[in-house]
C-alpha cells in the first residue's frame, strides 16, 4: 500500500503507516534488552547492575537525536504541507549536520569524565569498574545511535517508514548475533556486550546516513544547506518535550537506582533494570505509533486541513486507549515469564522482580494517552504544551513520587511511584487536549 502524508487516513491506513515505526522502535529497544539477557545469564548480576546503572546516562546524551528527529520532523512536515520542498530539504540537512557535531563533542566530554560521573552517582568497587568499561565503549558509537534515533522520525517524514524498519531490524539482528558470539562463545564478558551493541549502533546510523546522502529519489536528501537560526530554535522548541522526556527519564532512572541501592541494594538495581527492559518493549509500541502519526499531523496542520486533524486525533485516542488496556493485560500475564528469562537463576531477585512488574503494569493503563498527547502537540508545533506534559510526566511527578512513596510503602512505594506519575500525567494530558481544541481546530 503506497501511503502519502497528504492522504485521508482510515484505521487500516493509519495502522499500516505506523506499523513500521512501531516495529522499528521495538527493534531499537533490543539493544539494551539483549545486552541485559546475555549479561545477566552469562556474566552475573553485578555486571547486570552495572549496565543498568550506566545506561540511563547514555540515553540522556542520545536525547539530542530524539530532539532534532521529532522537533525537526514536525517543522519539516509542516513545511512540506505548505508546498516548500526545497526549504524542507535544506532544514533536514542542517538538522543532521548539527546533530553530528553536537554528538561528537558531548560523547567526547562524557568519555573523559565518565568515571567521575559514575562515582558521583554512587557506583563503587566492581560495579563502578564494569559500568565505566561498558559506558566508555558505547560512547564511541553513540553519535551513530543519535543519528539512528533522528532518522527514525525522518524516514517517516520522507514517506519511507518501511525502509527505516528494514535498517533497524538489520541493526537489531546484528546486535543479537554479536551478543551471543562475543559473550556466550568468546566469553569476552561485559566488553563483549558493549562491543556488540556499539557495532550495531554504528551499522544502524551509517546505513541511514548513506541512504539520505546517495538516494536521488528520496523525498528528503542530504545536501547543501545554510544556517537558519530560526529553524534550529523552532526544531529545538518543537523537540524540547522529547529532549526533556529523555533527559528526565534518564535522571529519574538514576534517582531510582540511588533509592533502590538504599532500600534493596544491588538486587534492587538489577530488578529495576529487568523492569525497564520489559518496559522498553511495551512503551516502544506507544512511541513507535506516535513517531509514525506525528509527521502526518504536521503535514495536515501545515496544509490547514482541520477535518483530517480531527480524524487523526479521534482515531489515535481510540487506538492508544485500546492498546493501553491490552498492554496492561499482557503485562500481568507475561511479566513473570519475562522476569524468569532474565533472573530465573536467583530466587530472591526473581520474586522481587515479579512483584515489581505486577505493580508497575498498572502504569500502562495511563501512559499511552500521555505519550500521544505530548507527541500530538509537538506535531502541531506547540513545543511548550508538549514540553509541559512531558516534563510533568517524566520528571516532576516521578521525582515527587519516588521520594515520598517509599517512606510510606517501603520498596513497593518505588514501583507504585511510576503508576502514580503516569496517572497524574494522564489527567493533565486530557485537560490540555480539551483546552487546546478550539485553538487548533482538531
Amino acid at each position: 500500500m503506497n501511503i502519502q502524508l497528504s492522504d485521508h487516513f482510515t484505521y487500516k491506513k493509519l495502522l499500516s503507516f505506523t506499523a513500521p515505526p512501531i516495529i522499528m522502535m521495538v527493534f531499537t529497544s533490543i539493544y539494551s534488552i539483549v545486552d541485559g539477557f546475555f549479561v545477566s545469564n552469562y556474566i552475573g548480576k553485578t555486571p547486570l547492575a552495572a549496565v543498568n546503572f550506566i545506561y540511563p546516562l547514555l540515553m540522556l546524551i542520545s536525547a539530542i537525536g530524539f530532539m532534532f528527529g521529532t522537533g525537526g520532523s514536525a517543522l519539516i512536515g509542516k513545511t512540506l504541507g505548505e508546498g516548500k520542498k526545497e526549504k524542507a530539504n535544506s532544514m533536514f540537512s542542517l538538522f543532521v549536520y548539527i546533530t553530528i557535531v553536537l554528538s561528537v563533542i558531548v560523547s567526547l566530554l562524557c568519555f573523559i569524565f565518565l568515571e567521575d560521573i559514575a562515582t558521583l552517582l554512587g557506583a563503587e568497587g566492581e560495579m563502578l569498574e564494569q559500568a565505566v568499561l561498558y559506558g566508555r565503549t558505547l560512547l564511541i558509537s553513540l553519535p551513530f545511535l543519535m543519528l539512528q534515533f533522528e532518522f527514525q522520525s525522518f524516514f517517516v517524514t520522507a514517506e519511507k517508514p518501511q525502509l527505516g524498519l528494514v535498517m533497524t531490524v538489520i541493526a537489531g539482528v546484528c546486535n543479537m548475533v554479536l551478543d551471543w558470539l562475543f559473550i556466550a562463545v568468546f566469553e569476552w564478558g561485559i566488553m563483549g556486550a558493549a562491543v556488540a551493541t556499539a557495532t550495531s549502533q554504528f551499522a544502524g546510523g551509517i546505513m541511514a546516513l548513506l541512504y539520505f546522502c546517495f538516494n536521488k529519489t528520496s523525498l528528503l536528501k542530504l545536501g547543501k544547506t545554510r544556517f537558519d537560526g530560526r529553524a534550529v530554535v523552532k526544531a529545538c522548541t518543537n523537540g524540547s518535550s522529547e529532549l526533556l522526556s529523555n533527559i528526565s527519564m534518564s535522571l529519574v532512572s538514576m534517582l531510582f537506582n540511588i533509592q533502590l541501592l538504599k532500600y534493596a541494594g544491588e538486587d534492587g538495581v538489577a530488578a529495576y533494570g529487568v523492569l525497564m527492559y520489559i518496559n522498553l518493549i511495551f512503551l516502544s509500541i506507544f512511541i513507535g505509533y506516535v513517531t509514525g502519526v506525528a509527521p502526518v499531523v504536521s503535514y495536515h496542520f501545515g496544509a490547514n486541513n482541520t477535518s483530517e486533524l480531527k480524524n487523526l486525533r479521534r482515531k489515535s485516542i481510540l487506538i492508544m486507549s485500546v492498546s493501553s488496556l491490552l498492554m496492561f493485560v499482557a503485562g500481568e500475564i507475561f511479566g513473570p515469564i519475562l522476569a524468569k528469562v532474565y533472573v530465573g537463576y536467583d530466587t530472591a531477585l526473581l520474586d522481587m522482580t515479579i512483584r515489581a512488574f505486577m505493580i508497575y503494569s498498572f502504569a500502562f493503563l495511563f501512559s499511552g494517552i500521555a505519550i500521544f498527547g505530548s507527541a500530538f502537540f509537538t506535531a502541531l508545533n506547540d513545543g511548550l504544551t508538549s514540553a509541559v506534559i512531558s516534563t510533568l510526566r517524566t520528571l516532576i511527578f516521578e521525582v515527587a513520587s519516588v521520594l515520598i512513596m517509599p517512606l510510606i510503602f517501603d520498596i513497593d512505594g518505588i514501583w507504585l511511584s511510576i503508576v502514580t506519575a503516569e496517572f497524574l500525567a494522564f489527567i493533565v494530558t486530557i485537560i490540555y487536549l480539551i483546552v487546546k481544541k478550539k485553538k487548533y481546530n482538531y
